[in-house]
Order: structure tokens, then sequence, then C-alpha cells
């Protein structure tokens, strides 16, 4: 089941960076705007049917449940800014590429929480990360622009690891439905500050506009955050943020597929190098005698909400 909720998550995210950059190219959408709206809508939807059936769950979350949602809730609000803002910068392909590398930056985070990895998970990691360079080359720019583009995509994947540790300390104990409609609340809330602060409308927009934030929307935040945030309970985040790499190579493929682009030569290698890299990572993971969450095998905790 969870091979398939990632391939529902791969999908969805691998949608994400070509929508946007179509939405920002040839709407008058703001960056801010879609981080907005993608959440706002996305914590209606998800927060909805938890409310229905249990009006009460929000108001019974504990300080630690809270604290952890609301730390990945600020850091999905800057990275929305950084990540869609680099978009407008720099290529679509450089700027997915140096995003996804949150699961590097997941790893230095838990070196310095003190977390110690076997050999293979390193180098699993090394191999999909060598996947990733072979299928884009990191095309990065050399424009001041295109620079403080990849820049800011850089910082969005730091961020986004933070995100993605933080959402696995809170997936312990709250369910999807909960956990997702609180962060991406939170995080709508703090995009809207942003937008207001640097003058960034948040409507207004024509049709297309719309269209493009709705087609955002479904796609990448209720079917591709949100999966990845469901597996947060029963994966770690090492391996969740690595599954994120799949991206890349699904990007190319749609594009290939639906708009007639020619799929980058290294593609197919470089997907199975990021397939081969997540075996290896899995199998390290286990072999440490743990359950993909960094830490002893012990009973699931009981979920309640929308799962």
């Amino acid at each position: 089941m969870n091979l398939l909720i990632a391939a529902f998550g791969v999908l969805g995210v691998a949608a994400s960076g070509p929508l946007i950059a179509a939405t920002l190219g040839a709407t008058s959408v703001s960056a801010l705007a879609i981080a907005f709206w993608r959440n706002a809508i996305g914590a209606a939807v998800m927060a909805a049917p938890v409310i229905i059936r249990e009006p009460r769950t929000f108001g019974r979350l504990t300080r630690r449940e809270f604290v952890w949602s609301a730390v990945a809730a600020a850091a999905l609000a800057l990275h929305f800014a950084c990540f869609i803002t680099s978009l407008q910068l720099t290529s679509v392909a450089a700027a997915t590429a140096l995003v996804c590398l949150q699961s590097a930056w997941i790893v230095v985070f838990e070196l310095f929480r003190g977390t110690r990895y076997r050999w293979s998970v390193l180098a699993g990691l090394g191999i999909s990360l060598a996947g990733v360079v072979l299928i884009t080359g990191f095309d990065m720019g050399v424009s001041p622009d295109a620079l403080l583009g990849d820049a800011l995509a850089l910082a969005g994947g730091a961020l986004a690891g933070l995100y993605t540790i933080a959402g696995g300390k809170a997936r312990q104990t709250l369910s999807t439905g909960t956990y997702t409609g609180l962060c991406y609340g939170m995080c709508a809330a703090l995009v809207a500050v942003l937008a207001i602060v640097v003058g960034q409308p948040l409507a207004g927009f024509d049709g297309r506009g719309w269209l493009g934030i709705l087609a955002i929307t479904v796609c990448a935040q209720l079917l591709g955050h949100t999966a990845f945030n469901h597996l947060l309970a029963s994966m770690s985040p090492l391996v969740v943020s690595m599954t994120i790499l799949l991206e890349i190579p699904g990007a190319a493929i749609l594009a290939a597929v639906f708009l007639g682009e020619k799929l980058p030569a290294g593609t197919y290698a470089g997907l199975a190098l990021i397939l081969a890299g997540l075996a290896v990572v899995v199998l390290g993971q286990r072999r440490n005698g743990r359950n993909g969450r960094g830490k002893p095998r012990e009973p699931r905790i009981a979920e309640l909400g929308t799962d």
C-alpha cells in the first residue's frame, strides 16, 4: 500500500514545477499567492472530515504535537517562498534538482542531532544524488538572477528537509488529516503575512490564474505533499525525502509524454541510480535493526481521523 501511495505522491510533486512555472509565466498570479491558496485549500479539504467526525480533535492537541506542527508549517512556508520564487529566476531543472537535495540536508541535520548512519545508508544517498546529477547536470545558470534562483532553491531544499523532519515527529501521534489540516492551515496564515509584508496580491487573478492555482493544489498539495505526509508515520524522513527524488525523472517523463519534450539523455540511467540508492538506504536501515524511522521497532500508535 505504501508503494502505491508513494507512486501517487511522486506523480503529484513531479507535476509541481512545470505547473508552477507555467502559472507564473502565463498569468498575473504571484509566487506567494500560489503558496497561500494551495495551503489554504489543502487545509480546508484535509481538516473538514476530521472536524465533522470528531469536532474536538484539534482542541485535544498536546503541546508537543502543536510545536512540531508549527515548526513544520514555518519551514514549509519559507520553503514555498524560496522555491516558487526560484522558478522565476532559474531553470525548472536546476530549481527542482537543488530543492530535491532535502535528503542530503536531512542527513546533515540528523548528524548534528547525534544520529549515526551506517556507511551503506550514506552510500545509498550518494548513489541517488549521482542519479539526480546524471539527469539534470544541475544545469545551474551563471547570470546574477539565475545564481540567486539557484541559492533560493538550495535554501528551499534545506527548509524542506526541516519540514520533513518536524512532520515526522508530529506524525508519530497525529493522523494524516489532523496533521496536514493543522500544518497547511498555519502555513497559509504565515504565507499571508509574508505576502502583506512584501506587497504580493493574493487575489484579483483571471480565470487562467485560478485554474493554475487549482491544478497546483490538487496535484502538488493534496496528492503530492499529503501522500508523503501520510508515509511519515511508517517511514523515516530520510527514506521519504529520497523517494521525492523520483520527482526529477518523473517530471521529465511527464513532460515527454504530455508536452512532447525530449527526455534528457541520462533520464533512465539516473532513474535506475535513484532507485538503487533508495534500495540501499532501506536495506541498510533494516540491517541496523530499525523500522525505517531511525529507532528500534515499536508498536504502531493507533491513529484517529481520516487515515
